[in-house]
């Protein structure tokens, strides 16, 4: 599998612990990044339509006060491709600091 886009991760990650409506992600990623990333709504549907066709995440109906919402939830493909990325980034971030921190220690 390709890497993630930024987006996909984070749609993905904020979908990973349970099923969220599309400004319920967007208020999700604001949360577990500290403000530091914002997701555009247009973004946000983009990201959304493309994972659904990659079988990633599915929509779940949902009715709230006699109107229906969508509801989007990963799956378990959605799940697997998730970890993988994260294993991934875990990776980088691992001979990452072994350079930097090398680099330091030199000065």
């Amino acid at each position: 599998m390709n890497p993630l886009s930024e987006s996909t991760y984070l749609v993905l990650l904020a979908l990973y612990q349970g099923s969220l409506h599309g400004y319920g992600i967007i208020k999700k990623i604001e949360e577990v990044s500290e403000g530091a990333f914002i997701i555009a709504p247009g973004t946000l549907y983009g990201v959304v339509n493309n994972l659904q066709k990659q079988k990633l995440i599915e929509t779940v109906k949902e009715e709230k006060e006699s109107r229906k919402k969508k509801t989007y939830a990963i799956t378990e493909k959605g799940k697997e491709a998730f970890e993988l990325e994260f294993r991934r980034f875990q990776n980088m971030l691992s001979f990452t600091n072994e350079i930097v921190n090398e680099e330091n220690e030199d000065v």
